[in-house]
């Protein structure tokens, strides 16, 4: 008998029907990002048991839209671009476990089921939506140019409700991307038993990062930004908006080779 290979489902002999490769996933693309103050005891209702808020602007909110390609380290996907151009909005709050302070994503909707599946496999609450954001070109008038005044504009929708909506106006160049978004991920990996009423037979804080990074263009501005509900997504009811503290637009490329296991509750007998 074969061997069934494959990261993750669907296993076969070959391993090509996998949904995602192995590690590492190299990752190119744009962020534009909105930073807001909610209540704190908003950003305290999602944490799991352990988890405390951050000792600095513990109510600080990041709404990042991101215009990704990504591959493995073959790049044979870039040859087939429907497997890694995608479009990713997540919301990211910061937070503290044993005295080290985090980022931490506690929504987030992507285009395309492979980023789904490398999402859940590192922690984060995947959802498939429907996201637009501006996007910068080097020619033409149909864009804007990185320069004060240009304005981007996203949105994010799920089950064809609207979410969110926002509009970044460039200021100034900028050496921060915020500060919400500027530590490394902490995330909960989770899988309930398959007996119902049981515990989780996964149920793992885990650290996140990235490596060789490259910074390209950083730009800082001014934003607004209109969250909404629909009655399968929340985000305008858990994380109010009562400041806006302003934008960020960055180009990047990063690297994802694996995270660290911060604490394992899991039960595997069940």
């Amino acid at each position: 008998m074969s061997k069934l290979r494959g990261f993750l489902a669907p296993k076969t002999p070959t391993g090509k029907s996998a949904i995602i490769p192995e590690m590492p996933w190299l990752y190119s693309g744009t962020l534009l990002t909105v930073e807001y103050l909610t209540d704190p005891k908003n950003v305290a209702a999602l944490f799991p048991e352990g988890v405390e808020l951050a000792d600095d602007q513990p109510g600080g909110v990041a709404i990042i839209w991101a215009d990704w390609q990504s591959c493995s380290t073959s790049k044979a996907e870039l040859l087939d671009p429907v497997r890694s151009q995608y479009l990713e909005t997540f919301v990211v709050i910061r937070c503290k476990y044993k005295d080290v302070t985090y980022s931490r994503c506690v929504a987030i909707w992507v285009t395309k089921d492979f980023a789904i599946a490398r999402g859940w496999f590192q922690g984060y609450p995947k959802k498939l939506g429907s996201i637009a954001v501006t996007r910068v070109f080097n020619n033409g008038q149909a864009t804007p140019k990185l320069e004060p005044g240009a304005k981007l504009g996203a949105s994010v929708s799920a089950y064809d409700h609207r979410l969110a909506s926002a509009i970044v106006t460039l200021r100034q160049p900028s050496d921060s991307n915020g500060f919400v978004n500027g530590h490394k991920m902490l995330h909960s990996r989770w899988m309930p038993s398959i007996t119902p009423g049981k515990g989780n037979s996964l149920d793992q804080l885990v650290s996140l990062g990235s490596s060789d990074a490259e910074i390209g263009v950083t730009w800082s501005g001014d934003a607004e930004i209109v969250l909404g509900d629909s009655q399968w997504d929340e985000l305008g009811s858990i994380l109010p908006v009562e400041k806006v503290l302003g934008g960020y637009y960055r180009e990047l490329g990063v690297t994802f080779a694996g995270g660290t296991l911060v604490a394992d509750f899991s039960d595997p007998t069940v």
